[in-house]
């Protein structure tokens, strides 16, 4: 779905936000100007090791808590699944925020179709280029 100039009332967006970078700050503050509240998850340290084949450096409890004390975030929360339609029954969001570097992918175009049948716009937000969670690790690995 196409951004829109509105405000929405609720929002949501999720990440891993290991090794917390400033991609992630930009990602969560674009989210923060477009929705009144705003709901971030934290994948849980399973569900990253279940699609990413490996753990994450930092545990999800401290995440978590990094995630809390960005400005702007209203709640937190620790996902233990990715399914986006399973968590706006949780959380009954009307906007969900994600990079744009996942725009036009098979998942995002399956959830764009799911969301829209419940009034819930897709916002793709700039990806961050030039910084990754990955590239900061090979980096680290490298020395």
């Amino acid at each position: 779905m196409l951004e829109t100039g509105r405000k929405y009332k609720i929002g949501y967006t999720d990440g891993v936000y290991d090794l917390f970078h400033i991609g992630h700050l930009n990602m969560i503050q674009s989210a923060k100007k477009k929705c009144e509240y705003l709901i971030v998850g934290v994948h849980g340290d399973d569900v990253v090791e279940e699609y990413k084949h490996h753990r994450p450096i930092i545990n999800e409890v401290d995440r978590k808590r990094i995630i809390e004390s960005v400005k702007g975030v209203d709640r937190v929360v620790i996902n233990q699944f990715r399914d986006k339609l399973k968590l706006w029954e949780m959380y009954h969001f009307d906007v969900i925020f994600i990079g744009d570097d996942w725009k036009g992918t098979d998942r995002w175009n399956h959830f764009e179709s799911v969301l829209a049948e419940l009034n819930v716009d897709v916002v793709y937000v700039p990806y961050t280029r030039g910084i990754s969670t990955t590239e900061i690790r090979k980096k680290i690995m490298e020395e």
